[in-house]
């Protein structure tokens, strides 16, 4: 039985935060692989945000480059119109043999968006998830877990409980909704932007072969 991750994103552009979680998930869950999906055109972001598809699949396959373990897939690049996560995790559950174990990678601030997702209680009734924190400055009013609690239970549903045996939210019929702890490094996409805009460094936030690539390509001036 197969065990596979899978960590969608904007990754514009990718940088060790996303790498080290993907890493951490993956030792701590042993799954065989992860697979990182690039969205073509992310439902919730504007046009013109965001750089070309192309050149962050190219930036994604630098980054990955000497890890094992960690593939990009690009199969949210292939298909037209928005990206729905829906739609990317019923092509792997067709993908993989019926008793393979997928499992849906996000960030908490991620997860914390879920109930404006298309057919996200869907979604909920498909896949486990793992989230992951990301650096608490980055949810506001946040106390550690209790906001994912909060949100689940008066944004989706007030039958999930927390196993603390498990260390995940569970209701009835649906699959288990893990929290994981990673190495919260305090870097954005965001931030590493604003920095190139500025004409500041971006050593030691991304990967040598990414930083090369943005440089070469003149990207996010």
């Amino acid at each position: 039985m197969k065990k596979i991750g899978l960590f969608g994103g904007t990754f514009n552009p990718v940088h060790l935060g996303h790498l080290r979680a993907a890493v951490e998930v993956k030792e701590g869950f042993e799954l065989d692989e992860i697979f990182l999906i690039p969205a073509a055109l992310p439902p919730h972001k504007m046009p013109g945000e965001v750089a070309a598809a192309a050149d962050r699949l190219q930036m994604l396959d630098r980054a990955l480059e000497d890890t094992s373990g960690l593939h990009i897939s690009d199969v949210e690049l292939k298909r037209s119109g928005p990206s729905y996560t829906i739609d990317t995790v019923q092509h792997f559950k067709h993908s993989f043999p019926v008793d393979s174990r997928i499992y849906l990678i996000m960030g908490l601030d991620a997860f914390l968006e879920i109930n404006t997702w298309r057919a996200y209680e869907a979604l909920l009734g498909q896949i486990s998830f793992i989230v992951i924190n990301r650096p608490m400055a980055d949810i506001e009013n946040s106390s550690g877990w209790k906001v994912m609690e909060d949100y689940l239970k008066t944004k989706i549903s007030s039958e999930y409980a927390f196993s603390e045996s498990q260390s995940c939210y569970q209701r009835v019929k649906t699959p288990p909704i893990y929290v994981y702890e990673v190495t919260a490094l305090d870097i954005s996409s965001t931030m590493i932007r604003k920095r190139i805009k500025k004409g500041r460094s971006i050593d030691y936030l991304l990967p040598p072969k990414v930083a090369e690539f943005i440089k070469s390509e003149g990207l996010y001036l």
